[in-house]
């Protein structure tokens, strides 16, 4: 990233203007963001971190042929509290979902039991899945609220987290305060995630969510 962007705010539109060049057009500023239904992004709840009408349009984009009943079985199965489990072990659930796809059973209208696998990422047409930028948004998680800078949605699973500093601040500063935090305060963020970067426009750092 360049140098000059001295400012987190400047640096975040900096980071929106790349991210839109590679494919990432659509974005959202959700600082003032009223959950429920007036959200623009279609949150009921703060603690909400899968945007689900982004979700469903693209598993019906990429699904063509599946029953609608099927995308909602995968949404819930996406979407399903996984708090039990620990951070790693539910992000490599998820990671299995989006790699292989999710094996669902329904009754189909001749009443019976039929078995489908159904892509939640395409894979081999990346232009068939749906790209959004997250500023600024609020997540409430067991019993902290935080606000992160950007993240990045893949067909509305919270893919990407993007950490951002005015240049005077280290990286480190950025994950020993803020990353290390993120994951003990709302957790279910990280289910999903696939990649943190930081960077103060200066320095960056890009990692998983063990590194």
């Amino acid at each position: 990233m360049t140098a000059y962007h001295d400012t987190e705010e400047a640096l975040e539109f900096a980071t929106i203007d790349v991210l839109a060049e590679l494919g990432w057009g659509e974005h959202a500023n959700l600082y003032e963001e009223i959950v429920g239904a007036t959200s623009p992004v279609g949150r009921e709840s703060r603690d909400d971190v899968v945007l689900r009408m982004r979700l469903l349009a693209a598993l019906e984009r990429i699904n063509p042929d599946c029953p609608p009943q099927t995308l909602d079985l995968v949404a819930d199965e996406l979407m399903r509290d996984r708090s039990s489990l620990s951070l790693v072990n539910a992000n490599q659930e998820i990671y299995a979902q989006l790699k292989d796809g999710i094996a669902i059973t329904f009754t189909n209208t001749e009443g019976d039991q039929e078995s489908l696998r159904i892509q939640v990422i395409d894979w081999n047409t990346p232009q068939n899945n749906d790209f959004f930028v997250a500023q600024q948004m609020w997540i409430t998680g067991p019993h902290h609220t935080r606000r992160t800078d950007l993240v990045g949605y893949v067909n509305g699973l919270p893919l990407l987290l993007f950490e951002l500093k005015k240049d005077t601040v280290s990286i480190q500063d950025a994950f020993n305060k803020n990353l290390r935090d993120y994951k003990d305060t709302i957790p279910q963020l990280f289910w999903y995630n696939a990649a943190v970067l930081l960077s103060n426009g200066r320095d960056s750092r890009i990692g998983s969510l063990t590194a």
